[in-house]
């Protein structure tokens, strides 16, 4: 599809969606619209980018955290797709946490690497509203978790 070539031209391997670690599931498909579960910074079955932003995990890393979540939302869209990602019609929302040292203000410029990799592989259908939250700790200590609303035929 017109989406995996898109992915396939920026370099980007899309993994097998992750199973839930608690009571709950990836994603919720209620109409034409998919709720997918906060995505962490999970690669190749390992954690990654764990830290405080503003203190041992800097702008660039938290950016590629993000980034790294964003393409696990797409994993989640995908098998909520079975698999045809062309089926996604628009990203609507997404909300983002930032694990930020006391201070730390630039949650926006961190939720931008999702944002951005959003509009990179949908195109105009990946512009979307959004929230960047800063919050005192996140689970494991990650740095970046983010959470997403798609619309699919």
């Amino acid at each position: 599809g017109e989406i995996d070539a898109r992915l396939a031209e920026l370099g980007i391997d899309v993994p097998e969606a992750a199973a839930p670690v608690a009571n709950y599931v990836g994603y919720v498909v209620s109409g034409n619209l998919v709720f997918v579960s906060g995505q962490v910074t999970l690669k190749d079955g390992k954690l990654q980018h764990i830290g405080k932003l503003g203190d041992s995990i800097s702008v660039e890393e938290g950016q590629a955290a993000a980034r790294l979540c964003a393409i696990n939302i797409i994993a989640q869209l995908k098998a909520a797709c079975d698999g045809d990602l062309d089926r996604v019609k628009r990203i609507v929302n997404l909300v983002g946490f930032v694990n930020g040292a006391p201070g730390f203000g630039g949650q926006p410029a961190i939720i931008n690497g999702a944002s951005d990799l959003m509009v990179e592989v949908f195109g105009d259908k990946g512009k979307h509203a959004r929230s960047a939250v800063g919050a005192g700790s996140l689970p494991i200590n990650l740095s970046v978790e983010i959470e997403a609303v798609a619309e699919i035929e």
